[in-house]
């Protein structure tokens, strides 16, 4: 199996609907935050009254390139989880596309391989992301 066939069987859940897709999401904001901490942020919400419950993850953002670099976001809306990717030049956004779960997890997966070929930061981060 290769390391892209494991990335992707990981975030299989998120095609899945309620406690599964909840899980998975969790999961894979956990495996991007710890694989690139520099880039990723997660946005939580929940937590009941006076924030003492469970939080649940929102929204994922991963910034890969400097500012002509792409970013891509992942939004989590009870059941519903809606994906895009950003196109961005200079720090502007240029082109701003929708992109199914499946695919976000595609194209996150190979924008990520292709990096790794030119940088030791993005190969160690989609080791820790398969590993």
């Amino acid at each position: 199996m290769t390391n892209e066939q494991s990335f992707d069987l990981s975030a299989a859940g998120l095609r899945a609907d309620g406690t599964d897709l909840r899980i998975s999401v969790e999961v894979l904001a956990a495996k991007l935050e710890s694989s690139l901490p520099g880039r990723t942020r997660v946005e939580r919400h929940g937590g009941g009254l006076l924030g003492r419950g469970e939080k649940h993850v929102r929204q994922i953002q991963v910034e890969l390139g400097a500012d002509s670099g792409t970013r891509y976001q992942l939004t989590i809306d009870g059941g519903r989880v809606e994906g895009f990717r950003e196109r961005k030049s200079g720090g502007i956004s240029i082109k701003r596309e929708p992109l199914d779960p499946d695919r976000w997890v595609t194209a996150l997966t190979a924008e990520l391989q292709s990096e790794a070929q030119r940088s030791s930061e993005a190969r160690a981060a989609l080791e820790g992301l398969v590993g």
